[in-house]
């Protein structure tokens, strides 16, 4: 719940000062001047183009939070109401809004997750698993926020430390019990999780991606690493050591309780598969040994990687006191969507979605079908394509983890963003072309027309993925959001082919059938 809160006390929190009435209370807290409630504080921070004490006079704000490039331009319109004045805004927010919404996460029990692979997916399957065994659940995540299921409308993976802040009051008010998160190198680099209590962070693993906003891997691996180590660590560890990235993690982690998981070699959990369904390959058995008890259970999609988010997930349930076997009972029918997603329409090949994105997501999910083929004449197709505004490096290793691992890689748009598409897919296609000179490398500059493209070329017996967007439901070209949805999209593929199909063998019948009747009449 919400206090009222003085300014004087927050300059307190914040290390600031106050500049105007310091007794002025305030009860809310936001950064988005058309949605502040009345009453509230403004934190005005500064941004690539324009500084948010701009906006400020737009707001019903009581006060105002700001740097001290804010006050200036404050002052300079002569903005009457009480401004708190501090160094750096990002660095203290989440402890200001945690204060303000009477620190939620104290009465709650927060699980966070990050890596940079297999966040969504370890937060489905725990999610799943505590439900299953009473809890009431809150997800805040890459496909959104959710109570016990029902979605909650926010914004990005991890939102911004106010509305962070005020979800967990609400969650609270609603009478969750426990939170589980994915925690983003980029919250927890800009501070969005400032004021947050973790009872366990999670690592899956760390691979190239975001290196737009981080200068190097190492700065990567650290701003994971501040879940673990320093002023927003988690009270318990649970770190999978499948990688170096995690070997090194646990050495961070180690004044914290740790918990390693692995899928091989030896660790505190380990999970290893016991044998693959022949019914498509859509679920895993697997084992999972922990404290010295062995359990078994059908996991309800494909992959090394997902055998690994098991692991993860049942490490931190476990690091919570949940009983390994209640907590695998309610993962066995776990959906998370646009992660190896089946689209299956009639249509006698695979046909799958995924939001692989980054150089060792695409390597993974193409293995992991590869896998599914393996005995088999069946032939692998992929559509990829590299996000715009973003890391340009990883556009080349995307191609070529494609043209590597598939017989036919069908290069388009993801969402190009204010760059020129032709451009992101030149990148693309060098890496594939450099990585299999003389592979089926084909170039589509409609993402429809690519999906449409490997769906004609698939055989009975093939497999054919979409990758990049996964759950989303729109792609961003310019800065026009257009609704798309590779899941619709690729269904509409597929029923085509299949209309197709069938009016040909129609068609076939009838000749057929007119030959037969002309030889009686003869």
């Amino acid at each position: 719940m919400t206090s009222s809160i003085s300014l004087e006390h927050l300059a307190d929190i914040a290390g600031g000062r106050v500049i105007g009435d310091a007794s002025v209370t305030v009860d809310s807290c936001g950064l988005n001047s058309a949605t502040l409630a009345p009453g509230g504080l403004f934190a005005a921070l500064p941004g690539t183009r324009v500084h948010g004490a701009r906006y400020a006079a737009d707001t019903p704000a009581a006060a105002i939070l700001t740097d001290e490039d804010g006050q200036a331009l404050l002052l300079e319109v002569g903005e009457s109401r009480p401004i708190l004045v501090v160094e750096d805004i990002r660095a203290i927010l989440g402890l200001v809004a945690a204060e303000i919404y009477g620190h939620p996460t104290e009465k709650l029990t927060v699980l966070g997750v990050t890596g940079t692979s297999g966040k969504t997916t370890t937060s489905y399957l725990l999610e799943a698993g505590l439900l299953h065994a009473g809890y009431s659940v809150g997800l805040i995540g890459t496909t959104g926020t959710r109570i016990n299921r029902e979605p909650v409308p926010t914004s990005l993976t991890t939102p911004e430390a106010p509305t962070l802040q005020e979800l967990f009051a609400r969650m609270l008010s609603e009478g969750v019990t426990h939170v589980v998160m994915e925690v983003s190198s980029h919250a927890l680099e800009l501070g969005r999780v400032r004021g947050t209590r973790f009872d366990v962070g999670g690592f899956s693993n760390l691979s190239q991606d975001h290196l737009d906003f981080h200068p190097t891997m190492e700065d990567y691996f650290e701003a994971k690493a501040a879940l673990f180590d320093g002023p927003q660590a988690a009270e318990r560890a649970v770190i999978c050591v499948d990688d170096d990235w995690g070997k090194r993690m646990a050495k961070r982690a180690a004044a914290l309780p740790l918990t390693r998981v692995a899928t091989q070699g030896e660790a505190d959990i380990t999970a290893r598969q016991l044998s693959t369904e022949a019914t498509g390959a859509q679920q895993v058995e697997m084992t999972i040994a922990a404290s010295g008890t062995t359990y078994d259970f059908r996991l309800p999609m494909p992959g090394e990687f997902n055998i690994a988010n098991a692991a993860l997930a049942t490490g931190m349930a476990a690091a919570i006191g949940l009983d390994p076997q209640t907590f695998l009972d309610g993962v066995e029918k776990v959906a998370v969507p646009g992660r190896m997603e089946r689209i299956d329409r009639g249509q006698d090949f695979v046909a799958v979605v995924d939001y692989a994105h980054k150089p060792a997501a695409i390597a993974a999910v193409l293995d992991t079908l590869r896998g599914q083929l393996e005995g088999t004449p069946g032939r692998i197709g992929i559509v990829v394509g590299a996000g715009g505004d973003r890391d340009s490096s990883k556009r080349p290793l995307m191609g070529a983890a494609a043209a590597k691992r598939a017989d036919l890689t069908v290069v388009t748009d993801d969402n190009p963003r204010t760059e020129d598409p032709a451009t992101i897919r030149a990148a693309v296609i060098k890496g594939a072309r450099e990585a299999n000179p003389d592979g089926d490398i084909r170039e589509a500059d409609s993402r429809a027309a690519a999906i449409d493209e490997v769906v004609a070329w698939a055989r009975p017996g093939d497999a054919v993925i979409v990758v990049g967007k996964g759950h989303e439901v729109g792609q961003l070209i310019g800065k026009t959001m257009h609704h798309f949805d590779d899941r619709e999209e690729l269904s509409r593929a597929l029923d085509e082919v299949l209309r197709h199909s069938a009016n040909q063998d129609l068609a076939g019948y009838r000749d057929s059938d007119d030959d037969s009747q002309s030889k009686e009449d003869a």
